[in-house]
């Protein structure tokens, strides 16, 4: 927002300078970022009229003029080689010694034998925006206006002696998106007199309502619209105070009319637009929503597709505005228009902002519907626009309004405690300043006991709560002058609970499992459910939508960690680091048959390898591959005192490859699944190397992990160590011989373990070679041979009987 200083002192009489307003208002809240100098740059650049042109007689592309710059001395020779230049032009003339914003200085000059006493100036060279300008001008001479006496300053006649207040407002302040409401605030930091332009009221009569009529068919988008009619309309130049008002604020001239609407915007901080009365089909406005598809061509001439969500100003029969966005272009205001219809509504924020991005439209009324707008005060701003019009003879207002208001604002009162002020503040302010200080800020204030009553007005829309009101009274009474305090209060015991020790306790153990830790988004694109190739009716697509995605790629919320683990993986390996070995503890999101509730979050632990681990001196190059990350998985749960752990092959999961995938159980419950990805998924990330991965439920692993533990000393007594070497039938897995060998051995089996697998000519067909290493060891007495041999032949009969296997 650019507040003219000028602007600013014709509301509040403030005798401060631009830099230290800047700096109370900074200190008040209002940041500002910097105060610019219009003009700037400029210095002993005057205004001149050409008394008369002849052509230069050694050049044919030069003209000499001579130009008048004082009501007492003589014209100027000053040679120029713009086209546009002729008799009784007002113009401005940079004199000899004059400087220009680009830093040029003019000095005397002779041109093919003729002396130049100055330079004719362009609106390039005094740094101007030239798009309003005659399409002479543009590229030629700048005229001043006929009223600019010779010698007079050029910043003076084209309103560049001015300063302008850069502010840098906070979403919550939309109030201050406008020139009166900040010399309110002016007026409470500062206690200088405010001074508001009187509005005239519109009148009773129901000839506006004859001419015209208003329907709002969206009330929920639409809170407000009010609607007057102007007729004789006489489209021309703004007057200089209107233009040079509108061009400090960053805002450029048009027409009388679209400049009235403006000023008042931004005088106010309500959007208006006016429309071509005789072009309104029917002679009327409906507020409604856009059909689905349906098209209309904005006023900077594109042509908009609409959705049914977008809210349209409508006539009988087509879209004639996005409402709160841009007008249309039929119905827009041309030199031809007779008749004027002021549209002055109150819109919903949200609405405006998700069709602005929509359609790629912002405009200075799209940013302060956006904000919020006060609804209370769209009549006052329509009837300042109708007064400035008839002042400036531009048109005649039609008596009365058609003012559409369903559901009229309530009236906002919150109760203030003065002790709750100085308790949060830390500070001693009286009630009796406390009432002053909200009085400055033009809020309402009655007595109720030991509270205050404050009444809020519309154009305050951040003021809701006592908490505001307390942040009002420490901005105005001065931050600088609230005490630097410590915060207090009792300190608890931090404590982790039995699920954090869990998840920290699993992250140290992958992290010296050499993996490394990764973070992804919570949200996902719906596309990567299909990456990782999940069926149409797959449970995991049951996923929450995201009502207002930043964009379609993260749209949903996860419901597994794998596609966040792939897409690092394909990062990495596409930039040639091909060795991985990732894992992510995060939450994953199911959706709860009530829209309304918040979705069920879980917590999952995943890893993913993909590639070899690095040859060293004393460590052979180990492919990172199933068996690898089985063998990463069983420390973690042997770490998390999971042991009665089982891996049991499956080929139902789609992400997985069929015959190398397998669900992990511990103590007979499912937790979580382990398995090469499938190659199809690995095509789908562009990965080219084999990659395998495990996901978990972290929460089923909370009850072993909980257990106590239970100290058994060290042994005493020798160990029994013997070998085991059987044939195995092929469709037997380790994991269901080890079961036996467990149950068998018993008490005295102390710890056993595979050693050794062949397959070749030397062992039968339908068959293959296993070789345990079996630990025997009793902890009250050395065991015998014969005890150990016993036990050992036990194992060797019951895998006979359970399995057809026998000794080699």
């Amino acid at each position: 927002m650019q507040v003219s200083m000028k602007w600013l002192k014709d509301y509040v009489a403030v005798e401060l300078s631009s830099k230290e307003l800047a700096h109370k208002l900074t200190m008040a809240g209002i940041p500002v970022d910097g105060v610019k100098q219009l003009g700037e740059g400029i210095t002993n650049v005057v205004a001149g009229e050409i008394i008369d042109v002849r052509p230069h007689p050694q050049a044919d592309r030069l003209v000499i003029c001579s130009v008048k710059i004082s009501a007492s001395g003589g014209p100027l020779a000053i040679v120029t080689g713009a086209k546009n230049v002729k008799a009784g032009m007002k113009v401005p003339v940079a004199l000899v010694g004059a400087t220009l914003p680009n830093g040029v200085q003019i000095e005397k000059a002779v041109f093919r034998g003729v002396e130049s006493f100055g330079m004719l100036c362009s609106a390039q060279e005094l740094q101007l925006d030239p798009s309003g300008l005659p399409e002479d001008e543009k590229h030629g001479i700048m005229s001043l206006p006929p009223e600019a006496e010779p010698g007079m300053p050029v910043q003076q006649i084209l309103g560049l002696d001015d300063e302008v207040l850069e502010l840098d407002l906070t979403p919550n302040r939309a109030d201050c998106l406008s020139v009166i409401n900040i010399a309110r605030e002016v007026s409470a930091i500062t206690g200088a007199e405010l001074k508001l332009p009187q509005i005239n009221e519109e009148g009773v009569s129901s000839e506006t309502e004859q001419m015209a009529a208003v329907e709002i068919k969206a009330p929920d988008l639409c809170g407000r619209y009010i609607a007057r009619v102007v007729k004789d309309i006489k489209i021309g130049p703004s007057p200089a105070w209107l233009r040079h008002r509108l061009e400090a604020a960053g805002m450029r001239s048009i027409n009388n009319i679209v400049d009235v609407t403006n000023f008042v915007m931004l005088e106010m901080g309500q959007p208006l637009h006016a429309f071509d009365y005789d072009k309104l089909a029917g002679h009327q406005i409906i507020v409604r929503r856009a059909k689905d598809k349906e098209t209309m061509f904005t006023l900077d001439g594109q042509k908009r597709q609409l959705d049914e969500e977008m809210l349209v100003i409508a006539d009988a029969e087509n879209p004639v505005a996005i409402a709160g966005v841009m007008g249309g272009l039929e119905s827009e205001v041309t030199v031809n228009t007779k008749t004027i219809l002021l549209e002055s509504a109150h819109f919903d924020g949200a609405s405006i902002r998700k069709t602005s991005r929509k359609l790629g439209l912002r405009s200075e009324a799209s940013s302060r519907f956006e904000k919020g707008v006060n609804i209370d005060g769209a009549l006052a701003a329509v009837n300042r626009a109708v007064d400035l019009i008839e002042q400036l003879g531009a048109g005649k207002a039609v008596p009365g309004k058609i003012d559409q208001y369903p559901m009229k604002r309530h009236e906002t009162v919150i109760a203030l405690r003065p002790h709750r002020v100085n308790q949060l503040l830390g500070t001693n302010i009286g009630a009796e300043e406390i009432v002053n200080i909200l009085c400055r800020l033009h809020l309402g204030v009655t007595s109720s006991g030991d509270e205050l009553l404050v009444k809020v007005p519309s154009y305050r829309g951040d003021l809701t709560q006592e908490v505001d009101l307390i942040e009002e009274v420490a901005r105005i009474h001065g931050y600088d002058l609230v005490p630097t305090t410590l915060p207090q209060g009792a300190m608890g015991q931090s404590k982790k609970n039995i699920s954090q020790l869990l998840e920290e306790r699993a992250k140290q153990i992958l992290l010296a499992c050499g993996m490394t830790e990764i973070i992804t988004y919570s949200f996902i694109s719906p596309k990567a459910l299909d990456k990782i190739g999940l069926e149409a009716a797959h449970p995991l697509r049951n996923v929450v939508k995201i009502k207002n995605p930043l964009s379609e790629e993260q749209s949903v919320m996860r419901t597994t960690l794998l596609p966040g683990l792939l897409e690092i993986a394909s990062r990495n390996i596409n930039r040639r680091q091909k060795n991985l070995s990732i894992f992510e503890s995060g939450r994953v999101f199911w959706p709860k048959e009530a829209v309304a509730e918040l979705p069920v979050e879980e917590k999952m632990l995943a890893g993913l390898v993909s590639g070899e681990l690095s040859k060293t001196w004393n460590w052979p190059q180990v492919e990172m591959d199933f068996y690898y990350m089985k063998g990463i998985l069983e420390q973690l749960l042997a770490g998390l005192n999971n042991q009665q752990v089982k891996f049991v092959p499956s080929s139902s999961y789609s992400t997985f490859h069929p015959g190398r995938t397998a669900e992990v159980f511990s103590d007979g419950r499912r937790i979580g699944v382990i398995g090469e990805i499938h190659p199809d998924v690995l095509t789908n990330y562009g990965l080219e190397q084999k990659a395998c991965a495990f996901e978990l439920q972290i929460a089923l692993l909370i009850d072993n992990f909980a257990k106590v533990k239970q100290y058994t000393p060290l042994p005493k007594y020798p160990a029994v160590e013997r070998d085991m070497a059987l044939l195995v039938p092929h469709g037997v897995s380790s994991q269901e011989v080890e079961q036996v060998i467990a149950a068998v051995g018993g008490n005295y089996l102390n710890s056993y373990r595979l050693f050794d697998v062949y397959r070749g000519k030397q062992v039968p067909e339908g068959f293959k070679s296993m070789a345990y290493n079996l630990i025997y060891q009793a902890h009250d007495r050395t065991l015998t041979d014969d005890e150990v041999q016993a036990i050992h032949q036990k194992i060797e009969q019951e895998l006979q009987d359970r399995f057809g296997a026998y000794l080699r």
